[in-house]
């Protein structure tokens, strides 16, 4: 009985593999064969769809976690915040992303570790870490020396992601 079972699923496996050939064969023989196209083996640039993208961040010594992200084009290192509604630069980081004094506007107040502090609103136009790619941020500008960090990375980035979250000393960000 078993071997009867077994050579079955053989005939049946064999079939399977045979089967599309055959099929592919009763169609109009008339036709001549695709022509074969030379293809480049070169990377090319691709747009990776929106849901394409996962970064791991590991825990530093103080529990923080922080990555090298690209900000409109320029590298920044910048630190999760979860607490920070938007993602906060300073002023000299806000300067060397193409933002002048006529775009700084210090109107709103916000409330930091450090206590209230002026902060001017502006628009990001992309934050990127590893292969995460998000557009059109909301961050305010503080002060040099207003902020613990020069970059702070807050929910108006996190949001726009997919997930995030923490599990055994590792943030993971999945857009």
């Amino acid at each position: 009985m078993l071997v009867r079972v077994l050579v079955f699923a053989g005939i049946i496996a064999v079939a399977a593999t045979q089967v599309p050939m055959l099929v592919n064969g009763l169609g109009n023989n008339s036709e001549k064969p695709a022509s074969v196209e030379a293809v480049s083996l070169a990377p090319q640039k691709v747009e990776l769809p929106a849901s394409y993208g996962s970064v791991l961040l590991r825990a530093d010594a103080n529990g923080h976690y922080q990555g090298d992200f690209t900000i409109n084009g320029r590298s920044v290192h910048g630190m999760i915040d979860t607490g920070a509604t938007y993602v906060a630069i300073n002023e000299s980081t806000a300067r060397s992303l193409g933002f002048s004094s006529l775009d700084l506007d210090y109107r709103y107040t916000a409330q930091t570790a450090n206590g209230p502090s002026k902060v001017a609103l502006v628009k990001l136009s992309r934050l990127e870490i590893g292969n995460i790619r998000v557009r059109d941020i909301d961050a305010v500008v503080s002060k040099d020396g207003a902020l613990s960090t020069s970059t702070l990375i807050g929910m108006s980035f996190l949001k726009k992601l997919n997930s995030y979250g923490v599990q055994n000393g590792t943030m993971q960000l999945k857009q």
